[in-house]
């Protein structure tokens, strides 16, 4: 895949061709609470205020597996989950799947349905993990029976963003369930997209990718410039 206009690697997709890189995604609707979750996972302190996001925030994550170092990233919808479906690119070469829910909102429980759906489209195979965020509100919600899980024979996890409960034990799951898949792969879609990538770029001098900048959590100031915060996640925009 072609390098986008800044040179940027962090989005090339053939990085995760190497052994000591895995990608992680995402899915769910807005404000389940999915970059809460990994900002918690990834500095262990939780900020209450919301952030303005674009197409796609990358977080970058290093983690130990058996005896080997594994570069992680987290891929966050950031946004494009508003429009109930996501950029085929943003599943490009995933190795797991984080689908989240809020468990004081019905709607966003039954909409795991679609996502579930989406994700099996592109990735067939990929290990995914259903969480149910924001059991500190509403502590009722342990006491109660979600079977979406159990259908399709998933992992289940009750967390909080807020207080950090199972927060840690879901992420390093995850992220070993990913390590493990990327050793016995079982999905023919990344060799179906990899053709369609080389047929779009031959057909187009732009590339699929448009980096637009590495910045910390923003928001933007009256003169239209970013103001860094804590983490430095790397924020992009899909070219669809």
């Amino acid at each position: 895949m072609a390098r986008d206009e800044c040179g940027h690697p962090d989005l090339d997709p053939n990085k995760y061709d190497a052994d000591e890189a895995v990608k992680i995604i995402c899915l769910g609707d807005s404000a389940v609470g999915k970059s809460k979750l990994m900002e918690r996972f990834l500095l262990d302190e939780y900020r209450p205020q919301q952030m303005s996001t674009f197409a796609l925030t990358l977080y970058k994550h290093k983690a130990t597996v058996g005896n080997k170092t594994v570069l992680v990233d987290f891929w966050d919808t950031a946004g494009q989950e508003r429009f109930q479906s996501m950029h085929p690119s943003y599943y490009h070469k995933a190795h797991a799947c984080i689908m989240v829910f809020d468990v004081q909102r019905k709607i966003t429980y039954k909409n795991l349905s679609s996502w579930y759906k989406e994700l099996r489209e592109y990735r067939p195979e990929i290990p995914c993990c259903v969480v149910a965020n924001k059991i500190d509100a509403d502590m009722k919600a342990t006491q109660r029976s979600f079977n979406f899980a159990k259908k399709y024979v998933l992992p289940f996890y009750f967390v909080s963003a807020a207080d950090g409960t199972n927060v840690v034990k879901m992420f390093r799951e995850t992220i070993k369930r990913a390590v493990e898949y990327k050793q016995n792969p079982t999905d023919f879609m990344d060799e179906v997209l990899q053709e369609l990538e080389v047929t779009l770029l031959s057909h187009s001098k732009e590339p699929i990718f448009k980096y637009v900048s590495l910045l910390g959590l923003s928001s933007l100031n009256k003169n239209g410039v970013f103001k860094s915060r804590a983490i430095t996640p790397c924020v992009c925009i899909m070219k669809l």
